[in-house]
């Protein structure tokens, strides 16, 4: 009952939620900025007309230029009252010297885009402004006919008449209920225009994409050979210490080694250098492991299932790898198994895991399921984002889906080779 009851308030209430008036108010601005891209096709139209003489090149230089500062705004106009998510194209970058600026200018590819958007939205917007005027304005329209009919021939309708007229003024409430939803889809062509040309090119992006991969790659192997560095100097290099003085000290006593006493204490010394030797070994091993993990020396199947194998929770492993992918991807999808077991077993609480390796048309498909209680994000850690960054850095991806109360379904695709 609770559930029906809001529906019925979601109904009533979105007309006059914020975001039904400020899609209302973009689509009755569409005309205006329609015309204002119509008006600067003509002069691009008129510019590039010209280009036979040496007027129209600069004309269309300055055209393109303009089309960015249109985009700009309708881009920002988009976002700011239609909901649209697109991001900034990159800044506009042009090399020294009239001719440079010229031709880059001309090359501009964010201008040209703006230009192709300026020419296709016109049936969207004509779209968009019937659906609102139609909706909105009919609705107002019917809703308020018993008020204009008092000054009509409505006026002296018969009593039989009202109740039409009632009916006309509930089909006009229903037109008004109706109409936030019927803009907001009459603005999906609209959306789609502005995510697809006002946005980065897919050059860009990638670019884009590509330059925050590589610093965060940087960062993260800085932060790495700070961390081997810090376990070099404060583990291994103290330990080393502690032994050549132990040595020293051996050595010092053995040289009196005719006292019993003296030989017990160089034996005491050599038995405590011996255990601090073994201690750096093994720190030492664990370090190098943990730059080159050694069971991918065998291969990522063979890896992944000794991890799996000694998993603290039930863990399902399958594979599909007919070739073997480049070591780079192999250490990258090992790591990000080992995070995300991990955060299986202290953040999950799940009860059980599956893993699953594949290949699939040049992508290494890596996916991590388990039951437990959901709400994993990239935001909410560094372990993710640092997976992202792995990825990222090898023009891979990672996909999240974590609804609460779980399942947890975490996959990482990468190239099968670089």
């Amino acid at each position: 009952m609770d559930r029906q009851a809001e529906r019925w308030r979601v109904l009533i209430t979105t007309p006059v939620r914020e975001r039904s008036q400020r899609e209302l108010a973009y689509a009755l601005m569409l005309p205006f900025m329609v015309g204002a891209g119509l008006v600067h096709l003509v002069l691009v139209l008129l510019s590039v007309i010209l280009t036979a003489n040496l007027v129209g090149v600069p004309m269309l230089a300055l055209s393109v230029m303009a089309a960015r500062g249109l985009g700009t705004a309708n881009r920002r106009l988009a976002r700011a009252w239609a909901g649209v998510r697109v991001p900034d194209p990159g800044p506009f970058r042009a090399g020294p010297g009239l001719l440079n600026r010229l031709g880059s200018t001309l090359g501009d590819v964010t201008g040209w885009r703006a230009v192709i958007h300026s020419l296709l939205r016109l049936p969207a917007a004509v779209v968009a402004c019937a659906a609102a005027a139609g909706l909105w304005g009919g609705g107002l329209l019917l809703l308020g006919c018993p008020l204009w009919g008092q000054s009509s021939a409505l006026a002296h309708l018969s009593p039989p008449g009202w109740p039409v007229a009632a009916l006309v003024s509930a089909a006009g409430l229903a037109l008004l209920l109706l109409a936030p939803w019927g803009v907001h889809l009459a603005l999906a062509p609209e959306r789609m225009l502005a995510r697809t040309l006002l946005g980065p090119g897919p050059g860009d992006a990638r670019i884009r994409r590509l330059e925050q991969a590589r610093a965060l790659a940087a960062e993260e192997a800085v932060a790495r050979l700070r961390r081997i560095e810090r376990d070099l100097h404060d583990g291994t290099a103290a330990r080393l210490v502690t032994l050549a003085m132990s040595l020293g000290m051996a050595q010092d006593e053995l040289e009196q080694a005719d006292q019993p006493e003296r030989l017990q204490r160089a034996r005491v010394l050599v038995d405590s250098a011996h255990r601090s030797a073994k201690e750096t070994m093994a720190e030492l091993r664990d370090l190098i492991r943990g730059i080159h993990p050694p069971a991918l020396d065998q291969g990522l199947e063979v890896a992944l299932a000794t991890l799996t194998a000694r998993s603290p929770i039930p863990a399902r492993f399958e594979a599909d790898l007919p070739e073997r992918p480049a070591p780079a991807i192999e250490a990258v999808a090992y790591f990000c198994t080992t995070e995300l077991l991990a955060n299986v077993v202290k953040h999950s609480g799940g009860q059980h895991a599956a893993i699953e390796v594949r290949v699939r048309d040049g992508l290494l498909t890596l996916r991590v399921r388990d039951d437990g209680t959901g709400g994993a994000a990239i935001g909410t850690g560094s372990g993710l984002r640092g997976l992202a960054a792995r990825a990222q850095a090898l023009d891979g991806m990672i996909d999240i889906h974590s609804p609460a109360g779980g399942p947890t379904v975490i996959t990482v695709e990468l190239p099968l080779h670089i």
